[in-house]
């Protein structure tokens, strides 16, 4: 992992870096790459990989809502921190899908907190699968899974990419994915709940036409809770 720090204040990228310090001791996760930047150009002439980004609004040459749209374009799944004492951009910084808006000063309690939305939301992002039908293996980002359908003893993988037969049984399934990201919607279907667009007490409608899958009426209520609490956790 790789985190950016972009901010024309010395004093806000040292307490950034502070709060990171502290945050990855504690949690006991492995301590990630911190690279700092005092403008928006010469973050965005970086070409190092870049996973999580603290980014400041008004910087010397730079603006922030600009260099976050740019960021996002080169990579929707970049998670961007919009750090600021200027609410009048929140709208601004909402439109390119900003993760988290932290107001200066920041509280550590509520950076802490955010942080740990954000590690959840990188693992999301970033974990694989390994899907094997007996005579070939293929390996996926977990993200690019739109749901998994039992067939018999064996599974249909539907994917961004297009359907995959494997071995593995349903409930081998639900214990391989995410929980915070997947849901077990009916006896035969394993939901990703990035692709949701609509459901009802009996069917989910995947966006972009992705397809439909069951929802049984007595777990209705249970992915209710699970895919709002979703939608906290990943905007």
């Amino acid at each position: 992992m790789r985190i950016l720090i972009c901010d024309d204040e010395h004093n806000i990228i040292d307490q950034i870096r502070r709060y990171l310090q502290e945050y990855f001791s504690f949690s006991g996760y492995e301590m990630p790459e911190l690279v700092t930047f005092s403008d928006g150009n010469s973050l965005l002439a970086d070409t190092g990989q870049k996973d999580i980004v603290f980014l400041d609004i008004e910087m010397p040459e730079s603006n922030g809502i600009l260099v976050g749209n740019e960021l996002k374009k080169r990579n929707p799944h970049i998670i961007i921190f919009i750090t600021t004492s200027y609410m009048q951009y929140l709208d601004d910084a909402m439109r390119f899908q900003v993760f988290r808006y932290l107001s200066k000063p920041l509280e550590k309690a509520r950076f802490f907190q955010n942080m740990n939305d954000a590690i959840q939301l990188y693992s999301r992002l970033t974990s694989t699968v390994v899907i094997e039908n007996g005579k070939d293996s293929l390996k996926m980002s977990e993200s690019d899974i739109i749901y998994i359908e039992a067939q018999a003893r064996t599974t249909l993988v539907h994917t961004v990419s297009g359907i995959f037969p494997a071995q593995k049984p349903l409930h081998s399934w639900v214990d391989t994915l995410h929980a915070g990201s997947f849901f077990q919607t009916h006896k035969s279907y394993i939901v990703n709940m990035k692709y949701v667009l609509k459901f009802d007490h009996e069917m989910i409608i995947f966006e972009s036409d992705l397809g439909k899958a069951y929802l049984s009426r007595r777990k209705y209520n249970q992915f209710k809770k699970a895919y709002f609490m979703y939608l906290e956790t990943s905007r």
